[in-house]
C-alpha cells in the first residue's frame, strides 16, 4: 500500500487526503499545531489516515505533499524528505505572504525555491490552479469528453510521471509544462488559473502558452 505524507491540513492538503483516501492510498497528514489537533479531520478520513509532524508525515509518505505556502527561510523536513518525490501545492501571493523580490524579478519561481530548500528532493508543482473542493468533486473517468485537466512542472521526468498518475487516478488529465522555470504559466491571475473551472487538456495547452510575465491576480 503507498502512503502519501501530507504537509498542510488546510483546504488543498485535506482534500488531496480525501482524494487518495477514496483511490486506495494511506495517508499520513500533518499541520502546524500539532497532531493533536487533527482528531476531527482523522476521523472522517477513517482508518486509512493518521496524524503526526511534518517531519512524521515526510518520514512516513512514499511521495510527499507540501501544502502550505513557501517561507523564504526554510521550514521544510529536509532530511525526512531526501530521495522523495515532493507534490507542491504553493502558489505565490504576495497579498498573503509577503513581496519575494526573487519571484517578482523573475528570477525564480515559487516552485525553484522550495527545489532550492530541497536540494536532495525531486519538486513537481501540482495541484495550483484548482480550487480545492473540485479535487474530489471535478474529476471524471479517462476518454470522458470534458475531461479537466492540469499542469505539472518539475525538472525530473519521474516526479511529472507519478504526478499524472496521481492525476488520473483523481480523474483529471495531465499537461507537462517543465521543466519548474515555467511553472509560472499557471500562475494566479494567467489564463491557465483564470479558466481552472472548465479547461480541457487542448485547452489548458494553449492557456499556458499564452501566458505572459508579470500578471498580477
Amino acid at each position: 500500500m503507498t502512503t502519501i505524507g501530507i504537509i498542510g491540513a488546510g483546504e488543498i492538503g485535506s482534500q488531496i487526503a480525501r482524494a487518495a483516501i477514496a483511490t486506495g492510498y494511506d495517508v499520513v497528514i500533518a499541520n502546524s499545531r500539532g497532531p493533536e489537533t487533527l482528531q476531527g479531520l482523522i476521523a472522517e478520513l477513517g482508518p486509512s489516515a493518521r496524524a503526526a509532524t511534518a517531519a512524521g508525515a515526510a518520514a512516513a509518505g512514499d511521495f510527499v505533499v507540501v501544502a502550505v505556502p513557501l517561507e523564504l527561510i526554510n521550514n521544510m523536513p529536509v532530511d525526512q524528505l531526501v530521495g522523495k518525490i515532493v507534490l507542491d501545492t504553493n502558489n505565490y501571493m504576495a497579498w498573503r505572504d509577503g513581496r519575494f523580490s526573487v519571484v517578482e524579478s523573475g528570477e525564480k519561481t515559487v516552485h525553484e525555491l522550495r527545489q532550492d530548500h530541497l536540494p536532495t528532493s525531486k519538486v513537481v508543482k501540482a495541484f495550483t490552479h484548482i480550487q480545492a473542493p473540485r479535487i474530489t468533486t471535478a474529476g471524471r473517468p479517462a476518454g470522458t469528453p470534458g475531461r479537466l485537466a492540469l499542469s505539472a512542472s518539475s525538472d525530473f521526468p519521474e516526479a511529472v510521471n507519478l504526478v499524472t498518475r496521481l492525476y488520473d487516478q483523481f480523474g483529471f488529465d495531465t499537461v507537462d509544462n517543465s521543466p519548474l522555470r515555467e511553472s509560472w504559466r499557471s500562475g494566479p491571475g494567467q489564463p491557465a488559473w483564470v479558466a481552472h473551472e472548465s479547461q480541457t487538456r487542448a485547452e489548458l495547452i494553449a492557456n499556458l502558452a499564452a501566458a505572459r510575465r508579470n500578471v498580477v491576480a
